[in-house]
């Protein structure tokens, strides 16, 4: 049994596996209404949510299961004091598998160590957001027919936006993939996505502040949404908020096939108008998250069953001797989880949290 708690715990071909199901479920429904009969999905969502959680449940419902959960902290035991691994071992009890989104990052690997089910990251604070990465490329799949040779844009809060990080681990493993990294500087992708995948493994990319300077080169352009929610100053949030809008003159510098991607919720970052444009591929993108997490249930509960034992952690070069300074790990909210750091490089002597990834 494992959870998916990063992109990176789906091989690229276990990926394409999913793209394939989903596909399958697209095309023929009823040869799945009651592949999950009788099975329970737990949704905790201490965050709020719409297309996620919503999304999660159709997909088991989908699917013939049934769904229990709580959609807010508030009306949760989390408002007692509760931890996130004795709510986990208490819903291993009730459910079949987890879904589990909470603002303090590293909270669903927390939750997956202590879980006797499988347990699903549906987005943990500016971290991580495997599924939604699973739509996006469902999406750009079917808009493009192909997951290689393209110069993907990303655009707007790149330091916070989990769905970002989760993209750019994803795609740097399809063939021939350039990045161009869109944002003020303020919010530009955080050193654990530069430095462990994009400069690791030698991906291009080249970082700009002009969208329109960008447009003309992309396939895809994957917008995102200025989040209030992460930021502890109010001002300098509405700062930046507007620093970004997509409307049908900037459109109009496009190529004529490529496609618009956000995961959504949109402020004013995209123009209504721009979603009668035929590459404005959004709102199609949040129904391929259905079809894919109703993959991604499906393959978790099938190796649940044939492997109900969960998966050791891997303990090498785990260290115990420092403190992670991340305000928003979930070390630092609950003080019984033990610091645990991996050496990511020797030579550079490098070290990052195993909760959130911040480096020592």
């Amino acid at each position: 049994m494992r959870s998916v708690i990063s992109i990176l715990d789906l091989s690229a071909e276990e990926i394409n596996q999913l793209i394939a199901t989903a596909k399958d479920i697209i095309a023929h429904p009823e040869n799945y209404w009651d592949k999950c009969a009788h099975k329970k999905l737990a949704t905790l969502f201490y965050e709020p949510s719409t297309r996620t959680r919503l999304s999660f449940e159709a997909a088991m419902l989908e699917l013939g299961g049934s769904v229990l959960g709580f959609s807010e902290a508030s009306s949760s035991s989390a408002s007692k004091g509760e931890s996130v691994a004795d709510t986990s071992k208490i819903l291993s009890c009730y459910a079949d598998i987890i879904a589990m989104r909470h603002p303090q990052e590293g909270a669903p690997y927390v939750a997956s160590r202590n879980a006797t089910i499988p347990v699903i990251n549906a987005g943990d604070g500016s971290h991580n957001h495997p599924t939604q990465t699973l739509a996006d490329m469902l999406t750009i799949s079917r808009e493009l027919g192909r997951l290689e040779n393209l110069t993907i844009g990303l655009c707007g809060d790149l330091k916070y936006g989990r769905t970002v990080h989760s993209l750019i681990e994803a795609m740097s493993r399809c063939g021939n993939i350039r990045f161009v990294l869109i944002a003020p500087k303020e919010l530009k992708i955080p050193s654990f996505i530069r430095y462990n995948v994009l400069e690791k493994y030698h991906i291009p990319y080249t970082e700009v502040e002009s969208l329109e300077e960008a447009m003309p080169q992309l396939d895809v352009l994957y917008m995102t949404r200025i989040q209030r929610e992460r930021f502890d100053d109010p001002w300098e949030y509405e700062r930046l908020k507007d620093t970004y809008i997509l409307d049908t003159k900037k459109m109009e510098l496009a190529k004529e096939r490529m496609c618009v991607l956000h995961p959504l919720p949109r402020v004013n970052e995209i123009s209504v108008q721009v979603d009668a444009d035929p590459r404005a591929a959004y709102f199609r993108q949040a129904l391929n998250g259905k079809y894919m997490r109703m993959a991604l249930i499906l393959k978790l509960l099938e190796e649940a069953k044939a492997n109900p034992i969960r998966e050791e952690i891997d303990t090498t070069d785990l260290e115990y001797d420092r403190v992670c300074t991340n305000p928003k790990c979930i070390s630092r909210t609950e003080q019984e989880l033990p610091q645990l750091f991996r050496c990511t490089d020797k030579a550079a002597d490098i070290h990052r949290c195993i909760y959130c990834e911040q480096r020592a």
